[in-house]
This record gives structure tokens, sequence and C-alpha cells, in this order.
């Protein structure tokens, strides 16, 4: 165990993206053709990716968006209601003194 030495990466080990990135460092940052490169693979990974998302459908959007409509509504009258009351209680306090 003692002898053995830990393996060290290489850094280009992961995504392609990673990849091209670590070889357009080693090669001096490369050229605008690498990093056009470099671009193209992450808007490719990107939508990649996007593709695997489970997007919510129009009845879900519009459920969720009434119960947020709602809530607001909801909210807002008792925040209005509290402040009413709460106004007037200071006004009581503030008048006896």
């Amino acid at each position: 165990m003692a002898g053995k030495k830990k393996q060290q990466k290489s850094g280009t080990e992961g995504t392609p993206a990673r990849q091209a990135a670590a070889t357009a460092l080693t090669r001096g940052f490369g050229g605008p053709a690498a990093k056009f490169e470099a671009l193209r693979r992450y808007l490719e990974e990107s939508r990649a990716e996007l593709d695997k998302v489970s997007w919510p459908t129009g009845r879900e959007i519009k459920t969720t968006s009434l119960a947020v409509l709602a809530l607001i509504v909801v909210m807002s009258i008792f925040l209005g209601l509290a402040d009413i009351l709460l106004s007037k209680i200071m006004e009581a306090i503030l008048s006896r003194g």
C-alpha cells in the first residue's frame, strides 16, 4: 500500500465538452476554430439535456397558474385586512397619549 502511487488524472476525463476544453487549453487556447468547436459541443450537449427535461403540459401550466393567482388574491385580502386592523389599533393607542 505504501509503495503504490496514486494515479494522476490527465484532466481529459468527463464529458466531450470538457475534453474539448482540455484539448484547447493544451494547444494554447487554440484558435477561433477550437473555440467554435467547443461552443458547438456545448450547445449540442445543452440541447440533449433539454430533451431529457419533463416539461409540464398545457393543462398543468393552466391549473398551477390559477392556483398561484388564487393564492395571490387570498393573501392580498388577508394582508389588506391585517393592515387595516393594525392601523386602527395603532391609531387607538396613539390617540390616548
